[in-house]
């Protein structure tokens, strides 16, 4: 490894009450987080904790973010520049609430998620700002759920809010409320939850009024300062201690989303002395279907694999965005032109995650690289008629699946990975909110990749209709190409969807399937893909072998095609 110079600006502050003061920003980001999950009314936000929170300064400056949606960064960072875009802090009012959502007027990633961006007042003055975001389970659209992966323009995914105010010096704009909520096909559930964001935001102004008053606010401003410092001279030592060169890898999307050919991801990773570049020259055209990656998502997922690649333990604020230049043609996939689709856009960047973390392979010591994971985001809609009182429901659910090896462990089975991190809906709650009963959620047997380190295992997630007239569509990928392994360990199995599974009229579906019509007892099965395995199979050590087959991950054949039967009939024997 080559060693420059490192960037030595920012020294001369007090690291342990740097490290203090980020604690004590952090701890504002999660109690507004715990606010919103706790009060929030949709299983989306309430169980699955699809949402996010941030704080910022009067410039727009991220200073802290709560341990939620890495994807959501792209959200906050570009609505609070898209609202400091639009409206000058002389015109904002204590009590103020800003609601935004749109990919190209507002900073938006997908209409789905929906910011409230509310300004902290101190002394008569601007001085900080609050933000949240919440994934609503519908806008309005084409289909339940507002995500379509075949939606042909962004008018077909719901709701376009461009930066409004929603909270006048503390007055709910009670019209605007009434005309956003009845573009949605559960408006009750989408005015509470908004509201909760509204209250989130001022939570966590009470709690920086709290901090101002401790510490002064002069002080305050000091150490944002300084740590936004720390966390930029940090980053450019690490890209310091790198070798200078370009460094590349291409991953595949099935299809754009409304077939065809396989559609690649390139990403370049290029080093010069202490400044990152991420080029993405290369990457197919602009998606016929949803696919596309808005600017606020790619510089989302580029920040998040530079973090978790690079050093994890850097604190998430604006410092580190400085040393790092991102770089996408305009026309592409990763940087489409109005007024493209963009709703199915976390299946995308999770595939640009796997192209940078592959470009950075050539960076890092072989013990640090890792296989692929399953490196999607697959979501089921179901949307019908409630069963309990009127109206309609709408039920969403992304399914994780298995994580790539490593060097000196396994990849996790069933997890969700890269740029989401919601949990699942347990069974007993989606049987008690929705007309659906949860046939079977298992792993599923022989996804994961063989190798010296196995890769982990994905989910299969069959669930079936109680009343006609159920709703479904899927957006989903690597139903053709798996997850690759690395040094010889062999691929994760695809993923797949099954409809009616195990009946006479069993149909395997395609990755992007919109508004199929379910009558009562029909099902949908999704199995999502198993993680790359790491080094070759036939150094896996026996008794690993033996936990495999035993505990149902692995089946006796597939163990004795990957690793012999002569060694699986030993492993099992000594087991």
């Amino acid at each position: 490894m080559s060693r420059k110079k490192n960037d030595t600006a920012g020294e001369g502050f007090d690291p342990i009450a740097m490290e203090v003061f980020s604690n004590r920003l952090l701890s504002v980001t999660e109690d507004m987080g715990n606010t919103l999950v706790r009060s929030s009314f949709s299983t989306n936000i309430k169980e699955r904790r699809d949402c996010s929170v941030g704080l910022f300064d009067a410039q727009g400056r991220l200073i802290a973010q709560g341990s939620h949606v890495p994807l959501h960064l792209g959200s906050l960072l570009g609505s609070a520049e898209a609202v400091l875009a639009r409206y000058s802090v002389d015109d904002m009012k204590e009590g103020d609430a800003f609601i935004l959502n749109d990919p190209y007027m507002a900073g938006g990633t997908h209409m789905p998620d929906i910011s409230i961006v509310s300004p902290v007042f101190w002394d008569g003055a601007v001085r900080f700002f609050t933000a949240n975001i919440g994934h609503h389970s519908d806008v309005g659209g084409s289909v339940p759920g507002s995500i379509s992966g075949t939606a042909r323009s962004i008018f077909e995914e719901g709701l376009r809010i461009p930066v409004i105010r929603i909270q006048r010096a503390g007055t709910l704009d009670v019209d605007l409320m009434h005309l956003i909520v009845n573009n949605t096909r559960e408006p009750e559930e989408r005015e509470l939850d908004l509201k909760v964001q509204i209250a989130t935001n001022e939570r966590g102004a009470d709690m920086v009024h709290e901090l101002v008053r401790q510490m002064g606010l002069e002080a305050v401003e000091r150490s944002i300062e300084d740590i936004l410092s720390y966390t930029r001279r940090r980053l450019r030592n690490r890209i310091a201690e790198l070798q200078d060169g370009d460094y590349s890898f291409t991953s595949y999307m099935d299809d754009d989303g409304m077939g065809g050919d396989t559609v690649p991801i390139h990403a370049t990773v290029r080093v010069a002395g202490t400044g990152l570049t991420v080029d993405f020259t290369g990457s197919g055209g602009q998606a016929r279907g949803a696919m596309n990656v808005a600017k606020s998502a790619l510089h989302a997922t580029v920040y998040y694999c530079v973090k978790a690649l690079m050093d994890p333990g850097l604190m998430p604020n604006s410092g580190m965005f400085d040393a790092i230049t991102i770089h996408a043609p305009e026309g592409t996939i990763t940087n489409p032109r109005f007024p493209a689709p963009v709703g199915a856009r976390s299946i995308t960047c999770n595939k640009v995650a796997r192209a940078i973390i592959g470009a950075f392979d050539g960076l890092l010591p072989r013990e640090k690289v890792m296989a692929a994971g399953q490196d999607i985001v697959p979501a089921i809609v179901f949307s019908g008629r409630r069963d309990k009182g009127a109206g309609t429901f709408v039920y969403l659910e992304t399914v994780g699946g298995g994580a790539g090896a490593m060097a000196d462990r396994d990849g996790m089975d069933t997890v969700q990975v890269h740029m989401t991190n919601t949990s699942n809906l347990p069974a007993e709650a989606l049987e008690h909110e929705y007309a659906l009963m949860v046939d079977e959620y298992a792993m599923v047997e022989d996804s994961g990749g063989a190798g010296t380190h196995r890769g982990g295992l994905g989910i299969a997630r069959q669930i079936s209709a109680t009343q006609d007239g159920v709703i479904f569509s899927v957006r989903s990928d690597s139903h053709i190409i798996g997850s690759p392994g690395v040094f010889g360990g062999c691929d994760g199995h695809t993923a797949r969807l099954v409809g009616n599974h195990g009946r006479q009229d069993e149909k395997i579906l395609g990755s992007k399937v919109s508004h199929i019509v379910m009558k009562t007892g029909d099902s949908m099965r999704l199995e999502t893909p198993g993680g790359g395995g790491w080094g070759p199979p036939q150094e896996r050590p026996p008794p690993l072998i033996a936990a495999d087959v035993a505990g149902g991950k692995v089946s006796r054949a597939a163990a004795e095609r990957d690793y012999g039967a002569e060694t699986v009939r030993k492993a099992l024997a000594d087991g």
